[in-house]
């Protein structure tokens, strides 16, 4: 996966500051933007009891009535944001993992964390019986565990992309056959229980999840930004990177860890939701024609589950699909066609 850097470079007269600026990406984000706009709009003003704009506006602003304002705030606005929030940070996530690991199937769904999370999670619902906030914290722990593993198996002389994949899908396989088992040792509530939380869902979200991922967004995005010239120095290759003066080794961790987290949140709030992280820095490349920026990603990814939930809600208005179920039905035939993408490439050049 070769970078692709392009656009105006803005610095201020004495160049204490500079801020890459592509025409491209930057249009791409304002489309983006809109779009995801328009799929809110259509999210709370349609449903089973359809609601005027005028009607939202007042019940965001404070001003709406008691069912309008039963409807948007407590049904509709808290799944609607947190699908665009755990969108968002799932995307960074796949953003930076692919950066770093230089492989379109770096993705934390793919990799393991996802259902290291879940497999943290699990424990929490089943051997523990946890609340809410228990199996949050559950799916941190699991999140982290894994992503430490990974870290060190892969550790050696340095981390490599190709390895630290590899022994990621390898965990990510052993992760499943925990969940599994834990599965099967459940009683039948908790089995269903585990089992609706592993379909990735946003049925039902609260404000507590609103805040929760909103908080990981505020203080995890900013950081990565922060270290995301060095991610795009470093898809450059480790060489060129220290010959530009990157600290490879502590802006890697940094970044792992940064990617873990996000993904960690997600996945507490929504369950192991599949393919966006995979699926949207991928579709921010091709539509910038660049190295997928966290912003565009993370944009992306907002759209992209804001939009897979709408469109679940209404074609299956009375079965209350979670959203997992359409993510994982388009992210696999996505996935079958970037692997044979990659393949045509690969043997064009053979």
């Amino acid at each position: 996966m070769n970078p692709v850097i392009t656009g105006r470079v803005l610095r201020t007269r004495r160049e204490t500051l500079s801020l890459r600026v592509d025409g491209r990406t930057f249009t791409v984000c304002v489309v983006t933007v809109l779009a995801l706009l328009a799929v809110m709009t259509v999210t709370l003003t349609t449903g089973e009891y359809p609601l005027s704009v005028g009607e939202v506006l007042g019940a965001v602003t404070g001003a709406g009535e008691g069912a309008a304002d039963f409807i948007v705030n407590t049904l509709r606005m808290p799944r609607l944001l947190t699908a665009v929030l755990v969108g968002a940070a799932l995307a960074a996530s796949g953003a930076i993992l692919q950066g770093l690991t230089r492989n379109s199937l770096g993705s934390p769904d793919i990799i393991g964390f996802n259902n290291g999370a879940a497999t943290g999670a699990l424990t929490a619902i089943i051997v523990v019986g946890g609340s809410m906030y228990q199996v949050a914290i559950g799916a941190l722990l699991g999140a982290v565990i894994t992503a430490l593993l990974i870290y060190l198996f892969s550790f050696t002389r340095g981390v490599q992309g190709f390895r630290f994949v590899l022994i990621g899908i390898g965990l990510n396989a052993l992760a499943l056959a925990v969940n599994s088992y834990l599965i099967t040792r459940a009683n039948l509530y908790d089995a269903l229980s585990a089992q609706a939380w592993l379909l990735g869902s946003v049925n039902g979200r609260g404000w507590e999840h609103v805040t929760a991922a909103a908080l990981a967004l505020a203080v995890l995005l900013p950081l990565a930004l922060y270290h995301s010239r060095a991610l795009a120095m470093m898809e450059l290759g480790d060489d060129s990177a220290k010959a530009l003066g990157v600290g490879v080794q502590r802006s890697r961790a940094v970044l792992i860890v940064t990617s873990v987290l996000l993904a960690a949140f997600a996945t507490a709030a929504a369950g192991p939701i599949a393919f966006v992280a995979l699926a949207a820095p991928q579709l921010a490349r091709r539509l910038t024609r660049s190295s997928p920026g966290l912003v565009s990603s993370a944009l992306m990814g907002a759209l992209l589950l804001a939009a897979g939930d709408l469109l679940i809600q209404r074609m299956f208005p009375t079965a209350q699909l979670p959203v997992g179920t359409a993510t994982g039905c388009l992210g696999g035939l996505y996935l079958i066609w970037l692997l044979a993408s990659e393949w045509r490439g690969k043997a064009r050049y053979a």
